[in-house]
């Protein structure tokens, strides 16, 4: 029978959440960490704060039967664990590209004190190479039980809208180790997964660049396909048809191919420019200085939708009224962290429109963030007397529009498919002005 552990999770985010929750679901008893008192008081009600497709049902579960609880008590935790899994944000530094490693180092520095006995540390987070290094030797001078409180890397591959999905059945488990015994219990922590898992056992510096360089490798196949859609639009091509024949190759793959608005959320973005900027750090900056570009590809896209939409309207966007149908980065989810989606939006109510914004789900996110754009609480509403669309994120609901749903609210049949969701003909047939970026 595979062995259950007494493990905490320290950061009750998006990545820490889920991850407790799944792995309370494995069997684990959990004890999960956030200096955040009200969101801790919450979780303990089993309240989810984060949108994400069958999270909540976990939570519940494992808040339920008791093997999930959460605390904010650093003490309580070191008490308790005999594994400690560090889930901490790792955002881009106010002042520059680089991550901002201020919520890590603080974990670290509460957490160690009470370390007092063997137990294994476990970072989950995106860093920049090298810092498994630094933190291990701050953790083994902080720390009563010295080298007997191990680190190990294991980064998470997590994809927004399939995040238990990923953690329950993952494609691969990166593990950055030091001794047979890390390894050995990692192993055992994630047994009660089944199935067959490839593992990678490696050292620190490699399992950190993984996820950083799997990131990387997925914005620029992203931004390439976007740069095409430039290319296709100065030439007459069609980018869908070009990505379906690139697709074909088995050397490239269709995945990943698909033009519109781009990348967004709390994860591509800001690795990137942090991956990047830590290469320049260690005097490889050459090698990854392509992924400037591809930022910039990536950001030309938002500048292109706001270009498309004043087009429509007759070349000023003062006092046109905008439909921006999505909020969220991606659908599926509620985050709104770069989302590109918004960004389109805030970029058009500077230059003068008046903006209807709808999400399924993120609308709460964006009033409290974006209080000067409206929000609406259907798709129809925000197409009232709207003299352009805009489709910004490809939610299902949003795909599944058929041209008549809007035509009686719209002042204008207008509309900008920034994410190729719609039969551009079956629209046009309908009478609507059909804009897609990298299309005739």
């Amino acid at each position: 029978m595979p062995k259950r552990y007494r493990m905490t999770v320290i950061g009750s985010g998006y990545l820490g959440i889920t991850h407790a929750a799944c792995m309370a679901e494995a069997g684990h008893r959990v004890l999960a960490l956030d200096i955040d008192a009200e969101k801790v008081a919450r979780l303990n009600r089993a309240e989810l704060p984060i949108h994400e497709q069958g999270l909540g049902d976990l939570l519940h579960r494992g808040v339920r039967s008791g093997r999930l609880r959460f605390t904010t008590s650093y003490e309580e935790a070191g008490a308790f664990g005999e594994v400690h899994f560090l889930c901490l944000g790792t955002p881009q530094r106010p002042d520059g590209l680089a991550a901002d490693l201020g919520q890590l180092d603080a974990a670290v520095d509460s957490l160690a004190p009470h370390l007092v006995r063997d137990c294994l540390v476990v970072g989950k987070s995106t860093v920049p190479v090298g810092t498994a290094e630094r933190l291990a030797a701050r953790m083994t001078r902080q720390a009563p039980a010295g080298a007997r409180a191990e680190l190990a890397w294991n980064p998470e591959f997590l994809r927004e809208g399939f995040a238990v999905a990923d953690t329950l059945r993952p494609d691969r488990i990166v593990l950055g180790v030091r001794s047979a015994r890390a390894e050995r219990i990692l192993r055992e922590v994630y047994e009660p997964l089944g199935g067959e898992i490839p593992y990678v056992v490696t050292d620190f510096a490699t399992a950190e660049l993984v996820k950083s360089a799997a990131n990387a490798f997925l914005a620029t196949k992203i931004s390439y396909i976007n740069a095409m859609a430039e290319v296709c639009e100065s030439a007459g091509a069609d980018v869908l048809q070009l990505a379906e024949a690139l697709g074909l190759d088995e050397r490239i793959g269709g995945r990943f191919l698909r033009p519109g608005l781009g990348f967004g959320g709390g994860c591509l973005p800001k690795d990137i420019r942090a991956l990047w900027a830590r290469a320049e750090e260690l005097g490889a900056g050459p090698a990854l200085g392509f992924l400037r570009e591809v930022d910039a590809i990536n950001l030309r896209r938002r500048e292109r939708v706001v270009e498309l939409a004043r087009e429509l309207v007759g070349g000023s966007l003062a006092g046109r009224k905008v439909a921006a149908l999505g909020a969220a980065f991606k659908p599926d989810s509620d985050d709104i962290r770069d989302s590109p989606a918004l960004a389109v939006a805030a970029a058009l109510e500077r230059q003068g429109a008046v903006v209807s914004v709808h999400d399924p789900v993120a609308l709460d996110r964006v009033r409290k963030a974006y209080p000067m754009l409206n929000c609406a609480d259907s798709a129809a509403e925000a197409a009232q007397d709207a003299q352009v669309v805009l489709l910004l994120t490809e939610w299902r609901q949003y795909a599944e529009l058929a041209p008549g749903d809007l035509a009686a609210e719209v002042a204008e049949r207008r509309i900008v498919d920034a994410r190729h969701a719609l039969d551009g003909a079956r629209w046009r047939a309908a009478g609507w002005e059909y804009r897609a970026m990298g299309r005739p």
